[in-house]
């Protein structure tokens, strides 16, 4: 089941709304990250908020796109100042409303002021192509970041949030058929073939304005990936004024469930096309997740260009 979404495009207070779908006060998003989930998002929205060139939303994940923001939080927002306030009472608003309306959308980012600010929801790597479009030509001068990080590792991580926060319910881990049976779900699926997720937001979003950057960065070099970010954000990586180190690894204090040797060759198999495919398309670190399974570097691209399947896979995800 597909979400569809009327769409409100009319402008408002009299028309005075630009051409790049804010209004005269600059109130827009100035980037999305689209995820992915487990790929360093909370990691991304603790640098930005910490920076001051930003001014970041009280909650990491609006879920406006996916969810019309009707999300139910853990814990409380953040509520500094007045800024705060406005934020949490204009975003209830727009959560009444049953359609999506990009005009009210783009006002919750009025707080920000002259300072920089996005919307941080990983779950936006599941939004369809026409609703990609809507946003994408709504905010043509929005930037868009994407946290990329090897299907494998990903997904039982993300199986380990799950289980640790009661969203499924415990299984045997060493079990090849009950991984799986929590492998298939669809929405587990959806968030687990990134060069799907960038295909669909790279028919729509300018390449200036797409990126792309790699769980296994952070990992290894968080300061120079958060300069990187930075910069693509027009933001001063040099600015003083952080509270948070880039090396910060609260991100990877969570303790995942114990994976065995078989279960691993089982998830690697399952995404064996899928690792080939990133190789090829997303570059970077993307090049050695296959090696990591074993797979041959010099047939993948072969493999590739025979694996009519896996297009139309990607086309009926997309």
């Amino acid at each position: 089941m597909r979400w569809t979404w009327p769409f409100n495009g009319r402008a408002s207070d009299n028309g005075h709304k630009e051409k790049n779908g804010s209004h005269a006060n600059g109130a827009r998003p100035d980037f999305l990250c689209i995820g992915a989930h487990k790929g360093g998002t909370t990691w991304l929205y603790q640098q930005l908020d910490s920076h001051p060139a930003f001014w970041m939303p009280p909650f990491k994940e609006l879920h406006y796109f996916d969810q019309l923001a009707s999300v139910q939080r853990a814990s409380s927002p953040r509520c500094r100042d007045e800024r705060d306030l406005r934020f949490l009472e204009s975003i209830k608003n727009l959560s009444a409303k049953p359609y999506m309306d990009l005009e009210h959308y783009a006002r919750l980012f009025e707080p920000k002021g002259s300072l920089l600010s996005g919307d941080i929801s990983p779950n936006y790597s599941t939004l369809t192509n026409e609703v990609i479009r809507q946003v994408a030509g709504y905010f043509p001068t929005l930037k868009v970041i994407f946290l990329a990080r090897d299907p494998v590792e990903r997904v039982w991580s993300h199986l380990s949030m799950e289980v640790r926060y009661r969203q499924i319910e415990p299984f045997d881990v060493t079990n090849i058929d009950e991984v799986n049976r929590n492998l298939v779900r669809r929405g587990l699926l959806l968030r687990s073939y990134p060069s799907a997720v960038v295909a669909r937001w790279k028919r729509h979003v300018h390449p200036d304005r797409f990126r792309i950057y790699f769980f296994d960065d952070l990992q290894g070099n968080p300061t120079e990936l958060r300069r990187s970010i930075l910069r693509f954000l027009d933001a001063d990586p040099d600015q003083p004024g952080s509270r948070v180190m880039a090396d910060n690894n609260g991100w990877a204090g969570m303790e995942k469930l114990p994976l065995t040797d078989e279960v691993r060759s089982h998830l690697a198999r399952f995404f064996k096309k899928e690792l080939k495919t990133c190789a090829a398309r997303l570059g970077g670190p993307a090049r050695d997740w296959p090696a990591r399974y074993g797979f041959s570097l010099l047939l993948f691209l072969w493999d590739l260009l025979d694996d009519l399947d896996l297009f139309s896979w990607l086309d009926w995800i997309g």
